[in-house]
């Protein structure tokens, strides 16, 4: 789909209203994001961790700002539908800052954005998410603003504590425009069910051992099922051992069997302009 960021950014938002989750398996280059939508994703969300990896940098806000911003004009060059960047938390403390991030991530090609609070406290990442609006409202964009609670990933408080405590951090969340909550390692149906309940947002769950499937999340309400870095984690773990075995034996058949084909990823990848139309950062790294 090409058309107007703002247009994209609505249909974006209508696809966490559906009656099935929205699926996103996050890419991490403009490669496997074009490979993600030809296989009929909806919509192409960035992994922060497989971004970071495939510049040669650590997950957790270490990423420079510019490499990230390259990244999504590569991403938003090569696909037609909506584009949701995974921007940590927001690659720095200074709200200035990141208020220029997400006006930046916007300007390469993005509609959505993820925010998380990792380790800090709620009043920051509410200021982040004010900031984020401000910069979608400032490039009219309606930016689909996914406010993430690392409260079940970090352990933040026990077991029994963790639903109340997601449920009170979204409500700050909510209150300073978020549009969604994110809750990583979020698994217990029952919990699910309470989220959903009490929170009136959209509800992010991520690909982890023990999540119901689909059809259940379904039923319990969520709204869209991320995979964060499995995916990227399964390539380079299956890049790990092609390598190894190549190192160890030299032989062809390990790196020449089960792959896809030139022709078929040649094909994948436009010979050279824009799907969305571009942006001034649009160039290569």
């Amino acid at each position: 789909m090409t058309g107007h960021p703002s247009t994209l950014a609505q249909v974006f938002r209508s696809l966490h209203s559906e009656d099935t989750p929205l699926i996103l398996p996050n890419a991490w280059d403009a490669g496997s994001a074009r490979l993600m939508e030809h296989l009929g994703c909806k919509a192409v969300a960035t992994t922060s961790a497989g971004v970071a990896w495939s510049h040669g940098y650590q997950d957790g806000d270490r990423l420079p700002i510019r490499r990230l911003m390259t990244t999504v004009a590569s991403i938003a060059r090569v696909v037609s539908v909506p584009v949701s960047v995974d921007i940590e938390g927001g690659y720095s403390a200074d709200l200035a800052v990141v208020e220029e991030v997400v006006a930046g991530v916007i300007d390469a090609g993005a509609v959505g954005i993820n925010v998380e609070d990792g380790d800090g406290s709620p009043d920051v990442l509410c200021r982040k998410i004010e900031r984020a609006r401000r910069a979608g409202e400032r490039l009219r964009v309606p930016l689909f603003v996914n406010a993430r609670t690392d409260v079940y990933l970090r352990a933040f408080v026990a077991e029994p504590e963790q639903v109340a405590e997601v449920t009170r951090r979204a409500g700050q969340y909510r209150s300073a425009g978020a549009d969604g909550l994110f809750v990583p390692l979020l698994t217990d149906a029952a919990s699910i069910r309470a989220i959903v309940a009490a929170v009136d947002l959209p509800l992010n769950v991520m690909a982890w051992p023990g999540l119901p499937p689909v059809a259940e999340l379904r039923r319990l309400g969520v709204r869209r099922l991320s995979a964060g870095a499995g995916i990227v984690q399964a390539v380079y773990g299956q890049a790990k051992e092609l390598a190894a075995a190549f190192l160890r034996d030299g032989e062809s058949d390990s790196v020449t069997t089960g792959g896809m084909s030139y022709a078929d990823i040649n094909a994948l990848l436009p010979l050279s302009g824009s799907h969305n139309g571009g942006s001034q950062l649009d160039i290569d790294p």
